[in-house]
C-alpha cells in the first residue's frame, strides 16, 4: 500500500468512527426510540390512530404488515423484544392471541387495550357458528366482539383515550396529543354522521358478510349482520351452515354476499352462486392490501357507498 493509500484509508476510518459516535450521541439508528415516543401498534386501525394522534412526536411500528391477515399474526422474537422496549403498545385484546400473550408477558405496564375504552358487544350468538371447523390458530373465546374499530363513534372515543394515554406517557407533548386527538375525534364523528344519514331509509337491512366483523357497524346503524364465518375469518362453515345461509339470504331478500380484501373469497362466492345473488367487497379495515393508497376514512367511505348500493338506500 502506498503512503497516499494509507493516509486515505486512515482518514476514511476516522470519518466513519466520528459518524458512528455522532449517531449514537444523537440517538440515531434504526432501533426503537430513535424518533420520539415509540409506539407498537398491533394492526392497521391502531397504527392509523397512533400516527394521527401522535403526529411527528411518535414513531409507530405496526406488528401486522400490509397484506397480512391480522387474526393469524405470529410474532418474531425481535417483534416481541421491540414490543417490550416500546413506550406504548396499542392493541385490541381478544383479536390477536400472539399479541395478547406478548403484552401479558412483556408490556403489561405500558399497553392500551382499545376495547377497554368503549362499550363492547357480545360475540355472535352462541350456536350461530357452532358447525365451523377449527382453524388451528389457537384463538381464545372472548366475552365480547373485538371488532370495535368498525363503528366510527367508538373510534372517536378510542382516539380521545389514546390522546390521554400518550399525554401521560410523554408529558412534554401532552398538548399536541390532546389537540390531535380532538381533531381526529371530530373527523370520526363527522364520518359517523355520514353513515347515519347514508344508511337511513334503506330498502334492506340485512348484510351478508364474509366473517362476523361488522357487528358494531350493524348495531350502530340499525342493520342486521348475517356472517358466513364467525369472529375468525379462517374458520370455514360446514355444508349445513351454508345451506342455512342460503335460506337466510333468500328469506331476507338480500342481493349481495360481501367478500373481503385479505381473505380468500371462494366460500363467499360459492354461497352467492348457490343463492343466486352477486358479490361485492366490504372491507373490515383490519389491514391494508399491498399497494393500497387508502386510509381508514377513505376505506370506510367506500364501504358506505358499497352498502348503500347493496341495501338499496334512498
Amino acid at each position: 500500500m502506498t503512503c497516499r493509500s494509507l493516509r486515505r484509508a486512515l482518514s476514511l476510518t476516522a470519518l466513519t468512527a466520528t459518524a458512528l459516535l455522532t449517531a449514537t450521541a444523537c440517538g440515531g439508528g434504526d432501533g426503537p426510540g430513535s424518533d420520539g415516543t415509540r409506539v407498537a401498534a398491533a394492526f392497521y386501525p391502531m397504527a392509523w390512530l397512533s400516527e394521527r394522534v401522535g403526529g411527528s412526536e411518535v414513531s409507530v411500528d405496526t406488528l401486522t404488515k400490509p397484506g397480512a391477515e391480522p387474526h393469524d399474526l405470529e410474532l418474531t422474537p425481535r417483534q416481541i423484544a421491540d414490543l417490550g422496549e416500546s413506550d406504548l403498545v396499542v392493541y385490541v385484546k381478544g383479536l390477536q392471541p400472539a399479541v395478547d400473550k406478548a403484552v401479558r408477558e412483556h408490556a403489561g405496564d405500558h399497553a392500551l387495550d382499545a376495547a377497554a375504552t368503549v362499550r363492547t358487544l357480545p360475540p355472535p350468538a352462541e350456536g350461530e357458528h357452532a358447525h365451523e371447523e377449527g382453524d388451528g390458530h389457537g384463538h381464545e373465546e372472548t366475552s365480547y366482539d373485538p371488532h370495535v374499530w368498525l363503528d366510527p363513534s367508538r373510534m372517536a372515543t378510542i382516539a380521545t383515550a389514546l390522546g390521554e394515554r400518550l399525554a401521560k406517557t410523554d408529558p412534554a407533548h401532552a398538548g399536541t396529543y390532546r389537540a390531535n386527538a380532538k381533531t381526529l375525534a371530530g373527523q370520526l364523528t363527522a364520518l359517523d354522521e355520514e353513515f347515519r344519514t347514508g344508511l337511513d331509509g334503506c330498502k334492506r337491512r340485512a348484510m351478508v358478510t364474509a366473517h362476523a366483523a361488522f357487528g358494531y357497524l350493524a348495531d350502530r346503524y340499525g342493520l342486521e349482520q348475517v356472517s358466513v364465518a364467525g369472529i375468525d375469518p379462517a374458520a370455514e362453515p360446514s355444508p349445513g351452515r351454508l345451506a342455512e345461509l342460503t335460506h337466510e339470504i333468500r328469506e331476507n331478500g338480500a342481493t349481495t354476499v360481501f367478500t373481503e380484501t385479505l381473505v380468500s373469497p371462494k366460500v363467499a362466492q360459492a354461497l352467492a352462486r348457490e343463492a343466486g345473488v352477486r358479490t361485492a367487497t366490504l372491507d373490515p379495515v383490519e389491514g391494508l392490501a399491498d399497494g393500497s393508497r387508502g386510509d381508514y376514512l377513505s376505506i370506510m367511505r367506500q364501504n358506505l357507498r358499497t352498502l348503500r348500493t347493496a341495501l338499496e338506500c334512498s
